[in-house]
């Protein structure tokens, strides 16, 4: 989850779709370049441990967008596919 954060954060659409589930990847990311990441904070995880197929990470990602501070709640899905934990889709939570 947080390199998937930093990577919007330097705007890395490559590690992002390397990241996504094959079946739920886009193709592409659009970057809003008035969107500035200022923040990550972890609330709380579930499953996701090397015994597991599956787990969530619950977050609030900090921004400002043209100016004016916003926040992004969100519980992230992830599964591991091919040996690597990849995001699946995330619901908004808050």
């Amino acid at each position: 989850m947080r390199s998937r954060y930093s990577a919007f954060v330097v705007r890395d659409e490559g590690y992002l779709l390397r990241t996504w589930h094959p079946d739920y990847r886009p193709s592409g990311v659009d970057f809003d370049p008035a969107m500035h990441w200022t923040g990550l904070e972890i609330r709380d995880t579930a499953e996701g441990s090397m015994f597991h197929t599956t787990g969530t990470v619950t977050f609030v990602a900090r921004y400002t967008l043209g100016g004016e501070p916003g926040q992004l709640h969100e519980r992230s899905h992830f599964e591991r596919h091919d040996g690597a934990w990849v995001y699946v889709n995330g619901t908004f939570t808050e």
